[in-house]
């Protein structure tokens, strides 16, 4: 039997555009008219690279002065002559046949604006009639430009000038320098390209490895994360091994750094990006194994293992806010949210963590190698983690490391809200309801290096909350809903039940795959999405709407206590966090306590 499919959404309320970005760099664009209007278009022209061609007539009235410049300079080409329906088959280039690229209709009247618009049309070149967009192919959007980054925002016709002023408010939400750091980040991906094709001694990737490339979403600034994103990458020291290693790496970085310390990117940074990992443990690191050596500061400093909550500020506990204003020095994980960091005042560095697939290890040496030689220099060191840190975070065995060096008194361990029971709060699942739920189970979907962990067996007044599972979602679906043998602890596990006189991992209970799940990403940030499904489904709604690290599994009848699915619906999905219900209370925010 086959699935069925989502119904298709429901039209919008308001038409909307498709929104593109095109080069324009030689082509041939038509302006209509001598209007101010007529100044901006050519302005606009000129900034994409076009070549922009005047036709209005000579009149007694002087050329508005903005046009007149550029005439003057010869940047803008004016015949003085009315519009002629063959100058959009002659005025163009070679390379189109002598078709202009496009037409911007700045000075007619509303009769002739509309023969225009309809030639335009019939001949398919774009045309863009002002203050009428009944009679535009395409409108221009209102724009703010730093560098190769360039934001836009278009009102479909319905109020330009609220547009402009959304468009100021954005770019001032922006830190400065982005612009650069997007050129620089794109420097840094077309070295490892080039790098990686020198070290396969070939010219050219493979069909494979565009077609990998393409479903990363490598290759297209229009979609989001694909559902490949946090896919798990295998160690190893293999070209190809090195060359996932490293483009995931930078792909990361420009998902998981805040802004602020984006746009703060040097060429010394990218520099050090890309000679992260090329091959063995950098020397911070390999340091982190070996006993300490004598201090070179007076007194030892400490360490703070700290939980940032799950995403909101207004979620970390008041200690860890006193630790961050305290601290000489945040090592951050890579998961803990933009508006946390955003707190650690400008004088403090930051560090964020090298972790992805297939580097984890590496990146944690790392870490405690940098936070063990702020410790011995005399230093506050924060290690700032997601959610808790004794909860799939490791705190227990950053503190069991600083324990074995002797340094366990100076280590302080500040708990934080988990994840693992915020995430469903925020998505309207209550863990725990009477005569629905009446326990948690936490679970990790990744054992050690990547191994299938031993699948929790299905009791119906059970939630089970499943963290780092979802990027092998389909290996996760089949050992819950199938007997299947699970490698690794697994098998130590069906041994010893086979050695107890149980029927083995058989004997089980297998969960039915109309199972209720939910898969909550970033819970409490403003981009949190909540998808809504069942076991049956929930793989292929991954594959489908993508991915938006970092996100958790919840499964069990609780997803379906205070929501009722809709009929004919394989999975529902639901956009953004409504904040805390605070706004409007007179509550200070952590921020506001400092």
């Amino acid at each position: 039997m086959m699935a069925s499919l989502p119904p298709p959404p429901p039209p919008p309320s308001f038409h909307t555009s498709l929104l593109t970005a095109t080069d324009c760099r030689g082509h041939v664009h038509l302006i209509l008219g001598s209007s101010p209007l007529a100044a901006a278009r050519a302005n606009q022209s000129l900034s994409a690279g076009a070549t922009p061609v005047l036709i209005a007539p000579r009149t007694s009235t002087p050329l508005h002065h903005g046009v007149q410049r550029h005439v003057d300079s010869g940047a803008l080409r004016w015949l003085r002559r009315d519009f002629d329906d063959a100058d959009l088959r002659t005025l163009g280039r070679d390379a189109t046949d002598g078709f202009v690229d496009a037409v911007f209709v700045t000075g007619t009247g509303a009769e002739e604006a509309a023969r225009i618009s309809g030639l335009c049309r019939r001949l398919r070149v774009p045309v863009n009639v002002a203050d009428s967009p009944a009679l535009c192919s395409f409108s221009l959007l209102s724009t703010h430009s730093d560098g190769p980054l360039q934001v836009g925002v278009t009102t479909n016709g319905r109020g330009c000038k609220l547009a402009g002023r959304i468009r100021r408010e954005v770019a001032a939400s922006l830190p400065p320098g982005l612009g650069a750091a997007c050129a620089r980040l794109g420097d840094a991906r077309r070295r490892v390209q080039e790098e990686d094709r020198a070290a396969a001694a070939v010219a050219a990737a493979t069909a494979t490895e565009k077609a990998e490339r393409a479903a990363r979403g490598d290759l297209d600034d229009s979609v989001d994360q694909t559902a490949a994103f946090n896919r798990l990458v295998a160690a190893g020291s293999d070209y190809k091994a090195a060359k996932n290693r490293r483009m995931r790496w930078l792909a990361q970085v420009c998902e998981y750094w805040p802004l602020k310390r984006l746009a703060a990117v040097t060429d010394a940074d990218v520099d050090a990006l890309l000679e992260s990992y090329p091959g063995g443990i950098s020397t911070t690191a390999a340091a982190a194994d070996q006993p300490p050596s004598p201090s070179p500061s007076p007194r030892l400093g400490r360490i703070i293992l700290a939980g940032s909550g799950p995403g909101h500020p207004d979620l970390l506990t008041r200690a860890t806010h006193k630790a961050i204003q305290a601290a000489d020095l945040v090592l951050a994980d890579k998961l803990v949210p933009a508006g946390v960091l955003e707190l650690v005042p400008r004088r403090t560095p930051v560090r964020i963590a090298r972790k992805f697939p297939g580097n984890a290890e590496r990146a944690q040496e790392e870490l405690l190698g940098q936070a063990l030689e702020g410790v011995l220099a005399g230093r506050t060191v924060l290690r700032l983690k997601q959610g808790d840190p004794f909860v799939y975070g490791r705190g227990g065995e950053e503190v069991d490391f600083f324990r074995r060096r002797g340094l366990g008194a100076r280590v302080v361990v500040l708990p934080g809200v988990t994840s693992a029971l915020s995430a469903p709060l925020f998505a309207g699942v209550p863990p725990t309801q009477r005569g629905v739920a009446d326990q948690v189970l936490v679970c990790t979907g990744t054992g050690r290096q990547g191994r299938a962990p031993e699948p929790p067996e299905f009791v119906p007044s059970r939630t089970v909350v499943f963290l780092m599972a979802l990027h092998r979602i389909v290996g996760l679906v089949r050992e819950l809903t199938t007997h299947v043998e699970i490698e690794s602890e697994g098998e130590v596990s069906g041994r010893k039940e086979e050695a107890a006189g149980i029927d083995g991992p058989a004997s089980r209970r297998l969960w039915p795959l109309d199972t209720p799940c939910a898969v909550i990403e970033r819970a409490s940030c403003p981009d949190q999405r909540v998808i809504r499904t069942t076991l049956r489904f929930v793989a292929e709604a991954i594959e489908q709407e993508g991915s938006r690290p970092p996100g958790l599994l919840v499964v069990g009848g609780a997803c379906e206590a205070l929501y009722t699915p809709e009929k004919g619906r394989s999975w529902t999905v639901e956009d953004g966090f409504e904040g805390l219900g605070l706004d409007d209370a007179f509550v200070p925010g952590i921020a506001e306590l400092a």
